[in-house]
Formats: C-alpha cells, structure tokens, sequence
C-alpha cells in the first residue's frame, strides 16, 4: 500500500478512536453501576463486568490514539510502523469490541445479514449499555472492514521476514 494511503487510514482511525473515548469515557463518568441496578434488576456482577470491559476498551483506544498521533507526526511518514500500529488496533480495539475477552457480550454474525446490531448480550443489560455499544457498533464494523487487510498483510510480511 502507498504511504498516502496509509497515512489517511491512520488519519481515519486516530478520528474514530477519539469519537470512541469520548463516547465510552462519558457514559462512564456520568453512570453508576448502582444507578442502572436500580433501573433494572439485574445482576451486578454482570454489570461490573461489562463495565470492565468498557474500561478496557478505553485503555486500548487511548493507546492506539497515542500511536497515531506519534507516527503522524514524524518527518517523514514511516510507513511500517503505521502499518503495525493498524494491525495492533484492529487486535486490540476492533476485535476487543466483537469479542471480549472476558465474554460480557458476543457477536452474533448472522445479523449482519439481517441489518440489524450484532452484539448481543447473555443477559438482560439496561436499556443505556444496549444503546450506548449499539451507537460504537456501526463505526467499529466500518474500521473493521477497512483495516482486516493488515490481518493478513502484516502476518504474510512478519512470516516472511522470519
């Protein structure tokens, strides 16, 4: 890939990451666990751990921002790190998003078929966590699409090196 067009994926993803952490730490900051217990009886631990997750998320994005900013501001561009700091997103951020490590939710890939939100939760979650992963999951799909070429393109080229 040509380092212009490595640069404007870079560019793309640094704007999306920072819409995420906005979105993601605002939520957090203005909800209690406590609070969405009482709006639905629900269990807590449940609660705490999709909450975990979002903090999670959070430190990731806020990582990978980091990344993006540093690379975009080097004379001249370097188009291998780039590369490898768009692999480690799509790891960290992207996949983290459809598939969490600790299971608080899951992707449910026949919907996309359907247009309908794939995530999809093991319980019952208040309205404001359903609403709040269903508002990231639009953007999370289209950065998925365009970064899973360095899934396979920076795996072929780490292989190759070896």
């Amino acid at each position: 890939m040509g380092n212009r067009l490595v640069n404007s994926q870079l560019n793309d993803v640094k704007e999306f990451l920072s819409k995420t952490i906005t979105t993601l730490e605002d939520f957090l900051n203005e909800t209690t666990i406590t609070k969405l217990i009482e709006d639905i009886e629900d269990d807590r631990t449940y609660t705490k751990l999709i909450f975990a997750n979002l903090r999670r998320l959070i430190v990731y994005s806020e990582e990978g921002l980091d990344a993006c900013s540093i690379i975009l501001q080097c004379e001249p561009f370097q188009k291998a790190a780039a590369e490898k700091t768009l692999y480690k997103i799509y790891h960290q951020c992207i996949e983290e998003f459809f598939s969490p490590k600790n299971d608080a939710w899951f992707e449910d890939s026949r919907s996309a078929y359907t247009g309908r939100n794939s995530i999809k939760f093991y319980r019952n979650v208040p309205a404001s966590i359903a609403r709040l992963l269903n508002s990231l999951e639009g953007e999370f799909q289209r950065i998925r699409e365009e970064l899973e070429y360095y899934e396979t393109d920076y795996r072929t080229k780490m292989i190759q090196t070896k």
